[in-house]
């Protein structure tokens, strides 16, 4: 009986013992460009672990591009990979909202974008901010994109099972563009379908590729700006971020830069307070000084800077064994797709 009792204390303790041990944890939602998910995080984990969860969940190794964003108060802000995930600025709601998004953009779509989860992930958020007018875009290119997006998501077209009115539903064009001339929703369709028509054979991922060969061409893909001041007298002025360098713009026209510095032209970016300093390479140049108020967008140009510079300068050396590996498994892969799929090996989309 005495052992009994001991046995059934023993029992109590460990049970006791393990929900001690028991992690505390907090929830997160986190937003991609095609999906929502929910996870369990315990309090201990850094961004770093939280953002590996997610590259794992979607099967993206090509994790160099991306990033949690979320946002606080004025502005947005990227989880830092360092730090406590609730050591951030992070809202305190439950559970709390990432975006799952491209922070970085490739200078050649072609050559880096390798996996084709990574290509679909920047197709769909590159399309979103076209059509959301972030991205300037004429309207002839804005109807080829639209063609190129229809192809990647219908497939061939097929005059038989896409009548007039199948695109209703899609939104296609900036509504911009829509507003610009005199012509119906049936008449867009006739042109995007045009086009469309054109596209016969090209897969899904060729079709997402097709589409961002073009729209990388684009003058305000890829830059993120901001609000600057070149001195104290608050003349107002853009700052431009993106895989070539930085850019200075008038704060009204993000399209044709004043000036630009290229990351291969800069010697240093230092930042003091308000205050950052360009340092051109050529030393006969002059030093560029701007300022920038808000702390916050002054830590995330830093970041945005950094970030773009190692990638720049990891371009211009030997591909990793990783990204040498993944680019043989991507070949082999289309090369089986295609056989798969009954198209020549050696089919190339339309020239555009």
């Amino acid at each position: 009986r005495f052992r009994g009792i001991a046995g059934s204390n023993i029992l109590n303790m460990s049970i006791l013992g393990l929900k001690k041990k028991q992690p505390k944890t907090f929830k997160v939602k986190v937003i991609t460009m095609d999906a929502e998910m929910e996870f369990s995080c315990e309090v201990k984990w850094k961004g770093k672990d939280l953002f590996d969860l997610v590259c794992r969940t979607v099967g993206l190794r090509e994790t160099w591009f991306f990033g949690l964003r979320y946002t606080v108060k004025d502005t947005y802000a990227w989880l830092k990979p360092e730090k406590k995930v609730l050591d951030q600025e992070v809202p305190k709601d439950s559970p709390i909202t990432f975006h799952f998004l491209a922070k970085f953009f490739p200078e050649k779509v072609e050559e880096e974008l390798v996996q084709e989860i990574t290509q679909h992930l920047f197709f769909l958020q590159v399309k979103k901010q076209i059509l959301d007018e972030e991205i300037f875009c004429s309207p002839e290119a804005s109807v080829l994109l639209a063609s190129y997006a229809v192809q990647a998501k219908y497939g061939d077209y097929d005059p038989n099972f896409h009548k007039p009115g199948f695109l209703a539903q899609d939104e296609l064009l900036p509504k911009r563009v829509l507003m610009q001339y005199q012509m119906t929703a049936d008449m867009w369709e006739e042109k995007i379908t045009a086009w469309y028509a054109e596209h016969r054979g090209i897969a899904r991922d060729e079709a997402e590729m097709e589409y961002l060969k073009i729209a990388q061409d684009l003058e305000m893909y890829g830059v993120s700006y901001f609000a600057i001041t070149q001195n104290k007298r608050d003349t107002d002025l853009l700052l431009g971020v993106d895989a070539q360098g930085l850019h200075i713009y008038s704060p009204n026209s993000k399209l044709n830069p004043n000036k630009s510095f290229p990351w291969s032209g800069i010697r240093n970016i230092s930042y003091s307070e308000k205050e950052f300093t360009i340092k051109p390479l050529d030393k006969k140049k002059d030093v560029f000084k701007f300022y920038s108020s808000q702390l916050r967008v002054n830590k995330l140009i830093l970041q945005l800077c950094i970030g773009n510079h190692d990638l720049f300068m990891r371009r211009r050396k030997v591909d990793s064994i990783e990204v040498q590996q993944m680019k043989a498994q991507a070949k082999e892969e289309k090369a089986r797709k295609k056989v798969r799929d009954g198209r020549p090996a050696g089919r190339e989309g339309p020239d555009c």
